[in-house]
């Protein structure tokens, strides 16, 4: 068809426009092309598209007020598929296109979201109070949530002893299962694979395009390793890696000292930070981003004892009943009911004028094997419980009787805890340990 044809089907705004200015016509030599532009917020102005004529999309004089212009064009063969994005200055009539891939600069910007992205989980099977996870839903399009069953965790070590027992096996992957519900929940999914991380979420991140991969950091040598060698292959693939922190009660930036200067011992450490605010944890999302289009991948399986190459023992339960379940929800059941039994200690004691301490049955929390798996986190666990010693203490309290006996006992014990992790990751890094000085009673942070 000869392109006058296709001008005398115009209405006469439109010649008027294109006589103004000729440089309005983009030739394009693909069948079909769909044009998406942006313009400034000031701009009342709307665009009108004109595609009589299947080789030619005409834009108006007004494309001088875009920022972005962005095209993909199909075509009608199966066989090949064409796509790309173009973007253009304020005034595009002076800057040429430009098709090479932009990524946001600002991801705090609604108008520079990231595509998509990947969240590594890892020792954090937990969707409350998980900056992680929040951070990729705030600041992405889509977010891929992972979780990798590592070979190297499983199998024997050098002396001969399990990696991991059948028992902790066994709770992982309840906590993984229960974790994949919770995010199916609030429509998310979880890909689970049976690989070593490095490998598999660069495979990801080329397959569904990703941005950026999320994660929390960890404090061992061999998951620092493991760091490492992602941040390295994600370099390579143009992929930003970023690391959160929230294994702890006091987060690592607020500590008074570099991780360097930690003391090295706990007495020290405590007159240093016992004074320091904690953090307020962060809730649950009701809502959670789609996966990604693109890619179209798996979920994949979640294994079983003998996939990891576990054998099952038949000591895995009490008459008949499993003596622990993994995952979030029973972390929270419990946590709450041992809040519920400090509350009724608490009021019993104050009753009575005595000191309840934690002793009994319930002289523990008994809630360590889902802290280590990070299906709940040590601010929840503070939060909870001071909540609780809030509503039951009164002025005529004792300031150390019954009102913060329990806050003050889970305190002790989550500052030793935050001791250990963060002695480990001071001589976690190879560096560190070929200057570390002669071994001290801190050393069995790295058992």
């Amino acid at each position: 068809m000869d392109s006058s044809n296709v001008e005398e089907n115009l209405n006469p705004e439109t010649k008027s426009a294109e006589e103004q200015n000729p440089l309005a016509i983009f030739h394009s030599s693909l069948p079909i092309a769909s044009l998406s532009l942006t313009l400034f917020p000031s701009s009342t102005q709307f665009l009108k598209l004109f595609a009589h004529h299947p080789n030619k999309v005409k834009i108006p004089t007004q494309a001088s007020s875009l920022t972005h212009l962005s095209l993909s064009s199909v075509s009608p063969f199966p066989s090949s598929r064409i796509s790309f994005k173009s973007t253009i200055a304020a005034n595009p009539l002076q800057s040429p296109l430009s098709i090479v891939p932009r990524r946001p600069v600002d991801p705090s910007s609604a108008a520079a979201l990231r595509r998509a992205a990947v969240v590594w989980f890892r020792n954090d099977l937990r969707l409350h109070d998980n900056e992680c996870l929040n951070s990729a839903n705030d600041e992405c399009v889509s977010v891929l949530p992972v979780y990798c069953f590592d070979p190297r965790d499983y199998g024997k070590s050098s002396s001969g002893f399990d990696k991991t027992g059948p028992f902790r096996a066994q709770f992982l992957i309840e906590s993984v299962s229960e974790l994949r519900k919770n995010l199916q929940a609030r429509g998310s999914n979880l890909v689970v694979r049976v690989g070593k991380p490095e490998a598999v979420l660069v495979e990801l991140a080329k397959e569904i395009g990703a941005d950026a991969v999320y994660a929390h950091r960890e404090v061992s040598h061999d998951e620092v390793k493991a760091e490492g060698k992602i941040e390295t292959a994600m370099k390579e693939e143009g992929v930003e890696v970023k690391y959160f922190w929230g294994s702890t009660l006091y987060h690592l930036d607020d500590l008074p000292f570099k991780i360097e200067d930690l003391p090295s011992n706990y007495g020290g450490f405590k007159d240093k930070v016992q004074k320091l605010e904690i953090r307020k944890t962060i809730a649950a999302l009701d809502q959670l981003k789609s996966l990604p289009s693109r890619g179209d991948v798996e979920l994949g399986d979640i294994p079983s004892l003998l996939d990891l190459g576990i054998s099952p023992t038949p000591r895995t339960s009490q008459e008949g009943k499993p003596t622990m379940v993994g995952g979030e929800t029973e972390a929270l059941t419990r946590l709450k009911s041992f809040a519920a039994d400090c509350q009724a200690r608490l009021s019993k004691g104050n009753q009575k004028g005595g000191n309840n301490s934690v002793f009994g049955a319930n002289f523990s929390c008994k809630i360590s094997p889902w802290l280590a798996m990070g299906s709940i986190s040590p601010r929840s666990m503070f939060d909870e419980l001071k909540k609780t010693i809030s509503a039951s203490t009164t002025t005529t309290t004792p300031r150390n009787g019954p009102g913060d006996t329990g806050l003050n006992w889970l305190m002790y014990e989550l500052l030793w805890r935050d001791f250990f992790r963060f002695i480990t990751k001071k001589y976690s890094s190879a560096k560190t340990q070929v200057e570390a000085g002669p071994a001290t009673a801190c050393t069995g942070a790295f058992a």
